[in-house]
């Protein structure tokens, strides 16, 4: 498995992959035009919705608070096509979680690996969950 800062975090109990570009939000400005009709883009946490200057306001956090987690690795957003940074809700949250870090004394390098370590250690806990309940499904049959 990936141990360096380059992966995205499972807040929302599906997987997701662990390596920067692999993640639907941080494709190629397709993903914008694959993501569906208006509708399900409003229910996709993924879908690249807020732009630099909205995200930052919404989390309280300067520009640049959000391009250092960027060369950190921790999110990489989705450029459109006039090359602008745009933010999932899902990338909001893991810029959140770094904020809390930080504005508690922890390096940012740092506060990105320990949300990295949280998402792996949730994810495992899920897949542990998911196969628990394969098994005993099996055994009842």
């Amino acid at each position: 498995m990936d141990q360096t800062p380059q992966a995205t975090v499972a807040a929302s109990g599906r997987e997701r992959p662990r390596t920067t570009g692999a993640h639907p939000a941080d494709q190629p400005t397709q993903a914008v035009e694959a993501a569906g009709s208006p509708g399900q883009r409003l229910d996709d946490e993924d879908y690249p919705a807020y732009s630099m200057g909205r995200a930052a306001e919404i989390l309280n956090v300067t520009p640049a608070f959000l391009r250092s987690l960027g060369a950190a690795k921790l999110i990489e957003p989705l450029r459109s096509e006039g090359g602008h940074r745009r933010f999932s809700r899902y990338q909001l949250r893991l810029a959140a979680r770094a904020r809390e870090l930080v504005d508690a004394g922890t390096q940012l390098e740092a506060a990105c690996r320990i949300i990295i370590l949280e998402d792996q250690l949730a994810e495992a806990l899920r897949i542990n969950e998911e196969l628990r309940q394969r098994e005993e499904l099996r055994q009842r049959h």
